[in-house]
């Protein structure tokens, strides 16, 4: 492993990079979504009774908004208090992955799985597009880490701790924190034999302690729903909360009923898996398919020093999401710890080995992903966004100089390949963070205005639109959802401001009414990006435009 002055070192920039993240503009849909319920929740006092927009909300459980909304509370309605509770739970992650890849393996493995995990893409995007995964992921490996703690050596606080934490990750998602969680536990309870660990009066107790954890959740959603079977939650009525988070939640994400369906690509997780892994993605391949060859090699018998947790939990939790209806990138960030383990094992394994000739090929693959990185983050700022403040080009010469530094160290090639590996993440995600980010969301209309209101002291309780699309940066960057109305309304109404896109506008115009002053700003849908909006000569072609429009 690097010396602990360099592993700290690389520990402080990382953090930094997250930190620069905290306050770049809030992306929609769901960051921004969210911070929006979170901050209903703070401004009606109201936090039993979940809200997306002015419609009931029943889909992800209550936690996420909590922590959110108490962030809220001590630090205001601002976008870097939405996103601490997030970073908080990834640090709580990356704990975890050391704690727990001490426990299978050793100290060396446990610190570069938190470095790994740390530094890998989605874990680095979950931290600034903040949903509700950050904290899922955060509390699944602790809750992983504790409850394997307990299995070894039958501590009562160990698994009191796990269960804590598995109770918060279920009431962040719902089950697939209990599949997630679960599923490796009972692949490593299979390969080591020691499913007596079931039968021990201490899970007695730790079901009461996940039973008490989880009731607040429970409650809301029995205040919410269950209380009142009148409500017609996507075409039904009589929806219990308490039957939905139990049972019905991931069998509808699973089968694309209710949210609907997005993909049917069955191997849409492993093409993804090449992106957010990175820059350990083909090390952790390689690592995964070294692990399979042992193990069918020694049949599956059980071996001194060896685990099935990382690889049975990834492989079966791979192929029942992969099954699923609705996929998303970021469900795959639950599997990122395990990944983390499964691939520091693996590099510590062939230092100790000295396993010289793999390790100069790896060496060789992580010099070819900083050259990638390196065209990327040139790309990002010298031709996609053009201008940046100064502090991101000192920032830049700065992570530039570390990366040449331990590039020219004369050192065992082990240490070049961690170094280099999070020379990569660094250097991306700052450009990223500090200048991509920003750039891009000038063209995230509800924002741009947002900005454009405040400049022109604008009242926000007079701003209505007769879209039924949600505004969410907008809305949270006013700190008051728009009204959402009708023509007809409209036209007994006076001095207003109505919030519009062009098709809207059209229609206004049609209807007779007639306004004075005219903001306008250019949007985009940030979260999908395509070529001919990065490239500067044809973005134009795919900018459209939002209008905030005065009626007298």
């Amino acid at each position: 492993m690097i010396s602990n002055k360099r592993y700290w070192f690389f520990m402080l920039l990382i953090i930094l990079v997250y930190v620069t993240g905290m306050f770049v503009t809030l992306f929609e849909n769901d960051s921004a979504q969210f911070a929006v319920m979170a901050m209903r929740m703070v401004q009606e006092n109201d936090f039993l009774n979940l809200f997306k927009g002015p419609n009931e909300y029943l889909d992800k459980p209550h936690m996420h908004y909590w922590l959110a909304a108490l962030s809220f509370k001590i630090f205001g309605l601002h976008d870097w208090a939405y996103r601490i509770p997030g970073i908080l739970s990834s640090l709580l992650g990356a704990y975890s992955c050391y704690g727990l890849g001490k426990l299978l393996y050793n100290k060396s493995t446990g610190k570069l799985a938190a470095l790994i995990f740390m530094t890998a893409q989605t874990i680095f995007l979950s931290n600034i597009d903040v949903r509700t995964d950050a904290v899922l992921t955060g509390f699944t490996i602790f809750a992983i880490w504790k409850l394997t703690e307990y299995i070894e050596t039958k501590s009562i606080l160990a698994i009191c701790l796990g269960s804590v934490g598995a109770a918060i990750a279920f009431s962040t998602k719902g089950q697939i924190a209990i599949l997630v969680l679960g599923l490796p536990l009972v692949c490593h309870m299979a390969y080591s034999k020691n499913f007596k660990a079931l039968l021990n009066w201490r899970v007695l107790i730790a079901l009461v302690v996940f039973g008490i954890c989880i009731a607040p959740m429970l409650y809301a959603y029995y205040h919410q729903f269950d209380l009142h079977p009148e409500k017609v939650i996507r075409g039904k009525d009589h929806r219990s909360g308490i039957f939905f988070i139990f049972w019905e939640q991931s069998f509808e994400r699973l089968s694309g009923d209710g949210i609907g369906k997005n993909s049917s690509d069955y191997f849409f997780f492993f093409h993804t898996f090449l992106w957010v892994f990175l820059p350990w993605t083909v090390i952790g391949l390689v690592a995964y398919w070294n692990k399979v060859k042992e193990f069918v090699r020694n049949k599956f018998n059980r071996q001194p020093n060896q685990e099935f947790l990382t690889l049975g939990g990834i492989t079966i939790i791979f192929l029942i999401i992969s099954f699923a209806q609705f996929k998303l990138p970021h469900y795959l960030n639950v599997t990122m710890p395990l990944f983390a383990v499964l691939t520091a094992a693996y590099l510590v394994n062939l230092n100790k080995l000295k396993k010289a000739k793999a390790i100069k090929i790896i060496l060789g693959v992580q010099y070819f992903i900083l050259g990638i990185v390196f065209i990327a983050s040139s790309l990002f700022c010298f031709f996609v966004f053009k201008d940046k403040p100064i502090y991101v080009c000192i920032g830049l010469l700065i992570i530039a100089g570390i990366i040449l530094y331990y590039c020219l160290k004369r050192e065992a090639y082990y240490y070049r390949i961690i170094s280099i590996a999070v020379g990569s993440a660094l250097l991306l995600n700052f450009v990223l963070n500090t200048h991509f980010y920003p750039s891009l969301l000038e063209y995230q209309g509800g924002s741009s205005m947002a900005q454009k209101i405040e400049k022109h002291n604008i009242p926000t309780d007079n701003i209505y639109k007769i879209s039924s699309k949600f505004s969410w940066s907008l809305d949270f960057y006013n700190q008051k959802p728009v009204n959402i109305t009708t023509i007809k309304e409209l036209k007994n109404k006076h001095n207003y401001w109505v919030y519009c896109t062009d098709a809207d506008l059209i229609k206004i115009k049609e209807s007779g009414l007639s306004w004075g002053k005219q903001l306008t700003v250019d949007q985009f849908r940030i979260t999908r990006l395509q070529a001919k909006f990065l490239n500067p000569a044809t973005r134009k072609k795919v900018l459209n435009k939002m209008h905030l429009i005065h009626v007298y």
